[in-house]
């Protein structure tokens, strides 16, 4: 009747462990990772870190006269006129 008892005890400790261990593991794999997303601020400094923003852009052209706004490096010419380059090299006003 004893030795039941322990192999019984033995199971359940035995069970015990791997549902501890298998909760924990499932735990890690739902880890959410956060994209890696400048800052305002560090977007404000860096005219190369493209921006959907269009008063950030503007700012951004105003003083370092370039910038990269949904993916497009935009430029200020001597003649303040705001221009990209094709992809031909051709230089396209706006």
């Amino acid at each position: 009747m004893t030795n039941i008892l322990l192999i019984i005890f033995f199971v359940l400790l035995f069970l015990l462990f791997f549902y501890l261990k298998r909760n924990n593991n499932s735990v890690k794999k739902t880890k959410i990772n956060v994209p890696n997303i400048p800052f305002l601020k560090e977007q404000e400094f860096n005219p190369d870190i493209s921006t959907n923003n269009w008063d950030l852009h503007k700012l951004r052209l105003n003083k370092f006269r370039r910038s990269q706004y949904k993916g497009l490096t935009f430029f200020v010419s001597s003649e303040n006129r705001i221009y990209y380059l094709s992809e031909q090299g051709d230089k396209v006003y706006c």
